[in-house]
């Protein structure tokens, strides 16, 4: 008997789970809390929760994680140095500290615009190359020809051996700038992919797992790991690609909505027959609009560890993630005694970091150029989780909240605090670790509220339901503003929003939030079985999916001679006739699909390829059309 594993670092659990490959069905899973900053820790005690038996029969492991994501949102990426070619516009504020304009560049029939300005180039590496780690190129119309592009990649490997990453590699969108952040942002992650990688191999080696290693991308499909390596930027959002994915294959479902809740956020998507809608413009990541093709979906700061706090006698919930009173109650001991004991706020002094359930704790990173109150602030905070209440009675001094705010982003510090996993705990709908240290923590939080501690949680469950309704109804109704979507949601009037499809729910204790999702939104609400690990099956199910265009036009030589001009990921090529070129342009599309699928270690018999064309006509039907698209579509599944 053959199994596969799924594996998940998530922000808050490393999930895993082993599937049977003969039926799918799921014979093993377990959590861990992800480690920071070393993600393979955490990936070592969710291996470790598993049955023996099965790790020594599988065949086939594959990864999702939010490393890439996390490593854009932090801005704890390798330096890089940027190349722009041809005649860009560059936004005002301009992210990437190392970058150069040169002329150059091709026009819309892949027509050299202006020659390749080499010298700027080579100066311009000259000048960085130490204080680099990669380079990234992007040419105007580099998707028409990419000839500046590689001149431009070959001769920065031959002054300096870094890796270069090309705009046309990474997409055939239009768009030259936007490839231009996509290869830079592909060029900071590649020594950290690598690092996470080649680390998942030593511990599947070390484990003497004969196993081959697959990750899954931001569409929802898996990749072959050579791929991952070389194009670590499309494993963006593939936690909630995995989610998409996991909760098809655990409800059955190939058209349903997916509302995903994890410890630091909400995530809604949708399958229709079995595929992702994808954004069109690409996804958008720590304010980078990029060209890679990801799932559409809602996100919320708004999750299971999100960090509950009150102000005014009101209750409000993250949108930042904390360490959930109960965990910390586990990771330190003595500190449900901190926690009882500690001294309260007065009213007026209330804020998100001035909380009677609001700790801080040092995160081990080590520690570079802080201010002197910084540093001061740093000394006051050690192994054992302290409040802000309590460094002001220790000192005297009035520190500004804000300076934990700066500690927080250098991950110096984490902070713990109430979330909305305390509430479960209270009401005893979720009892994984210490509900005494929530139940202390409500107590707490009543002091400021006019209401009873039982009643705070309840309203607290609520307010997350209420939240994963908006954000789901955003994404369905994605022509109606959110706000008014929000009022006819929190009106406790005579309306309610129906479903037609059902609404599947993946994450942690998602079990909880039911029946209160029930009484907002008219729809069959499913949790199936392993819910709690759905992402892990997710990133162990995914289809191998790829995606070709070949676009051909027709047009003119200077000479007014008629030429056929087709342009693929392979580059230009030029064509006597039209028939000629959509008959290579068909064959050649078919081939790329294939190679890519082989190459990634899937079935050759399992794919299955579709092909769609668009025609651009200017007189009656049966002419020869000035342009036509052609999209290649394969899906196949991984081999084992």
């Amino acid at each position: 008997m053959q199994y596969s594993m799924g594996i998940d670092a998530g922000g808050t659990y490393t999930d895993s789970i082993i599937i049977r490959d003969s039926d799918g069905k799921v014979m093993d899973s377990n959590k861990a809390l992800t480690t920071y900053p070393d993600l393979l820790a955490g990936i070592k005690n969710s291996i470790d929760g598993l049955d023996e038996k099965y790790l020594k029969e599988v065949k086939m492991v594959s990864v999702s994680t939010t490393l890439a994501t996390n490593t854009i949102l932090e801005k704890n990426g390798y330096p890089v140095g940027l190349i722009l070619v041809g005649d860009y516009e560059i936004p005002e504020k301009m992210n990437a500290e190392c970058y150069a304009v040169v002329k150059g560049g091709h026009d819309h029939h892949g027509t050299e615009l202006e020659p390749l300005d080499m010298e700027a180039v080579e100066a311009f590496v000259e000048k960085v190359k130490d204080r680099v780690s990669a380079f990234a190129v992007s040419s105007y119309f580099s998707i028409r020809n990419p000839a500046h592009e590689l001149a431009i990649k070959t001769r920065i490997q031959e002054l300096t051996g870094l890796p270069v990453v090309c705009g046309h590699e990474l997409s055939l969108d239009l768009g030259a700038y936007e490839r231009g952040v996509t290869a830079y942002l592909n060029a900071q992650l590649i020594p950290i992919a690598s690092q996470f990688i080649l680390s998942i191999r030593e511990e599947i080696k070390r484990r003497g797992m004969d196993a081959r290693l697959l990750m899954l991308k931001c569409d929802g499909s898996v990749v072959g790991i050579d791929e991952a390596l070389e194009k670590p930027i499309e494993s963006i959002f593939s936690g909630p690609a995995a989610s998409l994915v996991g909760a098809s294959h655990l409800s059955g479902l190939e058209t349903c909505a997916v509302i995903d809740v994890g410890g630091t956020s909400t995530d809604v998507s949708m399958l229709e027959n079995g595929l992702p809608e994808l954004c069109p413009e690409g996804a958008v990541v720590g304010g980078w609009q990029t060209k890679v093709k990801a799932i559409r979906m809602e996100t919320s700061a708004m999750g299971g560890d999100s960090h509950v706090w009150v102000k005014n006698m009101k209750i409000n919930i993250g949108p930042r993630r904390v360490i959930p009173l109960c965990v910390a109650a586990v990771k330190y001991p003595g500190f449900l005694e901190v926690l009882r004991k500690g001294r309260i706020p007065g009213t007026m002094h209330l804020e998100e970091n001035v909380q009677p359930t609001k700790f801080f704790i040092r995160t081990g990173a080590e520690v570079s150029k802080l201010g002197s109150y910084e540093q001061e602030l740093f000394d006051r905070i050690g192994d054992t989780p302290t409040s802000l209440n309590d460094i002001f009675w220790e000192t005297q001094k009035n520190l500004s909240p804000g300076l934990l705010d700066s500690l927080i982003r250098k991950r110096l510090i984490q902070a713990i605090g109430f979330t909305p996993t305390d509430a479960l705990h209270v009401l005893g709908e979720y009892r994984s670790w210490d509900a005494e240290a929530s139940v202390a923590g409500a107590k707490l939080l009543e002091r400021y509220m006019q209401t009873d501690y039982i009643e705070l949680c309840k309203r607290i469950k609520r307010d997350v339901a209420k939240n994963m309704a908006v954000h789901l109804m955003s994404f369905v109704l994605k022509d109606i503003p959110s706000p008014e979507i929000e009022k006819i949601i929190l009106s406790d009037r005579f309306a309610q929003f129906r479903m037609k499809i059902p609404v599947v729910l993946i994450g942690g204790p998602v079990v909880a939030y039911t029946e209160e999702l029930k009484q907002i939104l008219d729809a069959d609400i499913i949790v199936p079985r392993h819910s709690e690990v759905g992402n892990a099956v997710g990133a162990v199910v995914g289809k191998g999916i790829k995606r070709i265009e070949i676009l051909i036009k027709n047009t003119y030589s200077k000479e007014r001679k008629r030429l056929v001009l087709l342009f693929s990921p392979r580059g230009r090529e030029t064509f006597g006739s039209y028939p000629e070129a959509l008959a290579h342009a068909e064959a050649l599309g078919k081939q790329l699909v294939m190679e890519y699928m082989t190459g990634a270690g899937l079935d050759r018999g399992e794919v299955q390829i579709e092909m769609n064309r668009k025609d651009i006509s200017l007189s009656e039907a049966g002419a020869i059309p000035i342009e036509s698209k052609l999209v290649f579509v394969g899906i196949g599944m991984p081999k084992v």
